[in-house]
């Protein structure tokens, strides 16, 4: 009977540990900015659109002189206006960017650490101490969101418990929680991402078809309403949203992370010595951490962007969601 250390055989090991206190705060972070930031670009996207509305029927309702309708529509416009004034002032994008970037490699460095990864291979002394330093590292890069509580030590017990274990352990752990979960993770967002996209296109086409036919019957004269107003704000407003929530790239980049991964599982899997295994989780987790710099890339997009919003058009950002 073989041995679960024998090349070849992977012994069983946990598929995930708690992650340091910093991480959680982080995430946390990510996600309430990402939140805040969605909603009231959604808003402003909203009322943009439905004051195009009001004003294409802003004859509908009329009272002492007044188009009721279209005195909405203003009112609508400046709630708007309030939305993107809070956007530029709290800047929730930041933390929903930053706090992904710092969550995401933190738990790259927890995953190296763990498993005996480059930079903190089994053999290296005060380890515990390089990972805390690399760390303090990544809140340099964070030092404008104030995120972190950082309540606990930086090393948990289960990334300790992981870390003493046998290199066979350590392997099938991550081979299971690491690379397996983050292939998962990325073929079914890209799937998602994919499906988005091509119902956005088809809902743009839709509009801008609906958009053409009233044209069409407002020149000749079959509706004294102009709903090309309307639909042009649509137009407007949905390619905006589609192209910062970036549905396409977005499932390219993910669509490329998971084969990417497929690869960096077969080598690991080939893996028996420990200084080739701190090698090659480094490589490993380089392939994942491609991904987790276009965080910080959608957001050098993401600020010309804003300064380009007029009207009815408007945009924001988005990558996972």
């Amino acid at each position: 009977m073989s041995s679960p250390h024998q090349p070849g055989v992977e012994a069983a090991g946990p598929r995930s540990f708690a992650m340091p206190p910093l991480f959680a705060d982080a995430d946390a972070a990510s996600v309430a900015g990402q939140r805040s930031f969605l909603r009231a670009t959604r808003a402003r996207l909203a009322l943009a659109v439905g004051a195009a509305v009001l004003v294409a029927f802003g004859n509908a309702w009329v009272h002492d002189g007044v188009e009721i309708l279209t005195a909405l529509a203003a009112a609508a416009f400046v709630a708007a206006l309030g939305a993107e004034v809070w956007l530029l002032a709290d800047r929730p994008e930041n933390r929903w960017y930053d706090g992904r970037a710092f969550a995401e490699s933190a738990k790259t460095l927890a995953w190296r650490f763990a498993v005996g990864g480059s930079p903190f291979p089994v053999g290296l002394g005060d380890a515990a101490d390089a990972f805390a330093e690399h760390l303090a590292q990544l809140l340099e890069d964070v030092s404008e969101v104030t995120i972190l509580t950082g309540v606990g030590t930086p090393v948990t017990e289960e990334m300790a418990a992981l870390r003493a274990s046998p290199l066979a352990v350590r392997k099938a752990s991550y081979l299971a929680g690491r690379i397996a979960d983050q292939q998962q993770w990325y073929a079914g967002k890209a799937r998602r991402n994919a499906k988005s996209a091509e119902r956005w296109r088809l809902a743009l086409i839709v509009i801008e078809v609906a958009g053409a036919a009233a044209a069409l019957a407002k020149a000749f004269d079959l509706t004294g309403t102009d709903l090309t107003s309307v639909a042009s704000a649509a137009v407007s407003a949905g390619a905006a949203w589609l192209a910062v929530k970036q549905h396409e790239a977005v499932a390219r980049a993910y669509t490329f992370a998971a084969v990417e991964l497929g690869i960096a599982a077969q080598r690991v899997r080939a893996v028996h010595d420990e200084e080739r295994w701190a090698l090659e989780v480094a490589d490993a987790e380089e392939a994942i951490s491609r991904e987790h710099t276009m965080w910080r890339a959608a957001r050098t997009i993401l600020e010309p962007a804003r300064a380009r919003r007029a009207g009815p058009t408007d945009d924001e950002a988005s990558r996972q969601p």
